[in-house]
């Protein structure tokens, strides 16, 4: 069963099966921030329902990445109500899954002896991770700077290295930044808790993810909404100088 945060005034973090999504309301329309495993479809219209909306409310599906764990619902709500689904125009063919940049099945195997990979492994399997749920016509963030103009008024931040065109988004006006996977606080396979990188086996360019940090210390944030774990209440800085010293 998901679990729903109000962080802020009509900001919601839900935790679904070991993935988080962002509702963010403005009247009855919703900017959806990624959407789960394929197999979080029922917890994520449960979601919308708990506060008052309905999936044809959902003004547009913004996409941090394409990994299955995040775009899982975002080809339904397109098919079926026309909803927009939008990511940076480097993530837009991963998207269409023309190339898959994703943990694959041998490097976790290589990585079992780990504390918690196995479990975490088999959960993401019965949650749909190895299913193909590819959108057929995302689109390309605008290349100019700016907020959307979607609920909240989001904010693109491309924060590449988990995967080639990974984007947060800030809520300059709530002061709260999606951080999809650029920074988490915590996730089945990690021994700690509190800002920090994923563990290296999930990035496409460790490197490049590790530069993206300072893309977001720059803001003006003290909320932080994980793709992985819970809220963080702190600034932006301040949590990525933890998740620099962890790393």
């Amino acid at each position: 069963m998901a679990e729903t945060v109000e962080v802020a005034a009509g900001i919601h973090l839900v935790h679904g099966s070991d993935t988080n999504w962002v509702m963010v309301t403005e009247g009855s329309a919703v900017t959806l921030v990624d959407s789960g495993y394929p197999r979080d479809r029922a917890q994520l219209l449960r979601a919308l329902a708990e506060i008052g909306r309905r999936p044809e409310d959902v003004a547009a599906v913004l996409l941090t990445h394409a990994h299955s764990d995040h775009l899982g619902s975002a080809e339904f709500l397109h098919r079926t109500y026309g909803t927009p689904v939008l990511a940076h125009a480097r993530e837009v063919p991963h998207a269409r899954r023309e190339f898959l940049h994703q943990v694959s099945l041998g490097r976790v195997l290589a990585n079992a002896w780990r504390p918690g990979v196995l479990p975490w492994a088999v959960r993401a399997l019965r949650a749909g991770g190895k299913s193909e749920t590819p959108v057929s016509k995302p689109r390309p963030l605008p290349g100019e700077a700016g907020p959307l103009d979607l609920p909240g008024r989001p904010v693109p931040v491309a924060t590449p290295g988990h995967t080639d065109g990974h984007c947060a988004f800030f809520l300059p006006q709530a002061g709260v930044l999606v951080t999809g996977d650029a920074l988490m606080t915590a996730h089945p396979t990690a021994p700690r808790r509190g800002p920090q990188l994923l563990p290296a086996m999930f990035d496409t360019d460790r490197a490049m993810a590790l530069e993206s940090l300072s893309a977001l210390e720059r803001l003006d944030a003290d909320v932080l909404l994980p793709g992985h774990g819970p809220v963080h209440r702190g600034s932006a800085r301040e949590a990525v100088a933890t998740a620099r010293e962890r790393a």
